[in-house]
């Protein structure tokens, strides 16, 4: 088959060559964006009377036509003809005949594939901030359940401090408040109108880019015709934003996975997100929440792919940019499928009710809360935090929590201790006192779930997808 491209060529490519070249078989997901951007680019041909409107009429009803039959399925790719963007050209002209090869006066394939990918980052982005929003929503909904069940807070993975189970889920919903705003704000450098860069060095025709970012609802038009083809920063900066989101999902699956454990056994997963074991009849695995903790790995390795491919990559368009196009499209589609499947796992599951002498294991949640009582009665923080440590020494040492040792065992420790210091150590008493801006305190969290309610309420800064 002739390449678009064969003029001064006097040998045909190999095939094994050709076959190493072709992206058709992963950029044809491009197709509906590659028309959508040559209808915009053929319309302002007619409008600054490079081609006639005529000719324009007839290759935007070809290019329609050939639209229908992407999506009726019955369009045929060729490898032969590299990629989605030829692949379309040629049905094109089979169409509408020679005026079809107008169609690409005053564009490279180097402005039209970026052009491609921004249109496609700008629907997925809008999309997955939805999943975003509404996976906030859904913990939003689990913590209003949970303002008064008490759970241990850990550090080091070691029993710290009573706090409510609403509060720790509103940690988890702050990251992906940021994770939106992270997107939202990559958004704004897709949302850049590249075609008109041509090859490299613009185009002599007497182009109108602003018309045709007008037409795809660009709000900007990039400025440098060498960097608009070789920038791929916007893609890499996604990737990060989707690395970041996954390494948050990544974690709470953690969690997930710990908290559903017989050990713990404070969650029940739904069936529908879990499996069976083909050996143990008992098992019943959290899959969902490992699957999305492992695929975090792919999409840091998407990054690094888009990191190093860029790596000491010179100016301007180069093959190897070629090789952009997998990555994202395999970030976008992690990220999206994981987001849909955690929104449904929690949407889906049950915390139970932990019973406090389950909450605290160790017997000495609230020690800091002890020090904090020695603090208000004068005893410097230091002396306190000894005071207590040496208090938590002499249980262990006799078997005892903090809620079983005598008044007068405590005297014997430190006379700074009253009748009054048991309220002070009270799980309930510990969680309320913590009642400071962004606190455990029911009081502090009540005010944060109204306050992220609200935030999420706003609607995102770029829409919907169309």
């Amino acid at each position: 088959m002739k390449k678009p491209w064969s003029g001064r060529f006097k040998q045909s490519t190999d095939t094994l060559m050709e076959q190493f070249s072709a992206s058709i078989s992963f950029d044809r997901r491009l197709y509906a964006y590659d028309i959508e951007g040559s209808i915009a680019h053929c319309q302002m041909l007619a409008k600054c009377k490079i081609i006639s409107q005529a000719e324009s009429k007839k290759i935007v009803g070809g290019l329609k036509r050939v639209l229908k039959e992407f999506e009726s399925g019955k369009f045929q790719c060729d490898d032969r003809l590299e990629d989605i963007h030829m692949n379309i050209e040629s049905r094109l002209t089979e169409l509408v005949g020679s005026v079809g090869g107008k169609l690409h006066t005053a564009r490279s394939r180097n402005d039209q594939v970026c052009l491609d990918i921004r249109l496609y980052l700008r629907d997925e982005v809008a999309e997955i901030v939805q999943g975003i929003t509404q996976l906030a929503k859904t913990l939003l909904q689990l913590a209003r359940k949970h303002t008064d069940t008490i759970i241990p807070g850990y550090t080091h993975m070691q029993q710290a401090q009573p706090i409510l189970l609403a509060h720790h889920l509103l940690a988890h919903i702050e990251m992906l408040v940021r994770d939106r705003e992270r997107m939202e704000d990559a958004f704004k450098r897709i949302n850049v109108m590249p075609l008109g860069a041509a090859a490299l060095s613009g185009t002599g025709f007497p182009i109108d880019r602003k018309y045709t970012a007008k037409l795809l609802n660009f709000p900007e038009v990039s400025h440098n015709s060498i960097d608009s083809v070789s920038d791929r920063d916007f893609a890499i900066e996604f990737c990060s934003a989707s690395g970041i989101l996954m390494m948050h999902l990544s974690r709470f699956c953690e969690e997930v996975v710990l908290w559903s454990s017989c050990e713990f056994g404070w969650l029940e997963l739904s069936d529908a997100y879990t499996t069976g074991s083909s050996i143990m009849p008992q098992k019943k695995n959290p899959d969902a929440a490992e699957l999305i903790r492992g695929k975090s790995g792919r999409v840091y390795g998407n990054l690094v792919s888009m990191l190093t491919l860029m790596k000491s990559l010179p100016l301007a368009y180069n093959k190897d940019l070629q090789e952009d196009k997998e990555p994202v499209f395999d970030t976008v589609d992690t990220v999206k499928v994981s987001l849909a499947i955690f929104e449904g796992m929690m949407k889906s599951a049950h915390f139970k009710k932990i019973p406090l002498d389950r909450v605290d294991i160790s017997g000495f949640l609230t020690a800091t809360d002890m020090a904090d009582y020695l603090a208000s009665k004068g005893v410097p923080f230091r002396q306190a935090h000894e005071i207590t440590g040496q208090t938590v020494a002499y249980c262990i040492a006799s078997g005892k929590t903090l809620q079983d040792i005598t008044l007068k065992e405590l005297k014997k420790i430190s006379p700074k201790f009253n009748a009054d210091v048991f309220d002070h150590i009270t799980l309930e008493n510990s969680v309320q006192k913590k009642n400071v801006y962004g606190g455990t305190a029911k009081k502090q969290v009540l005010a944060q779930i109204a306050r992220l309610e609200k935030k999420l309420k706003i609607k995102s800064t770029i829409g919907e997808k169309k």
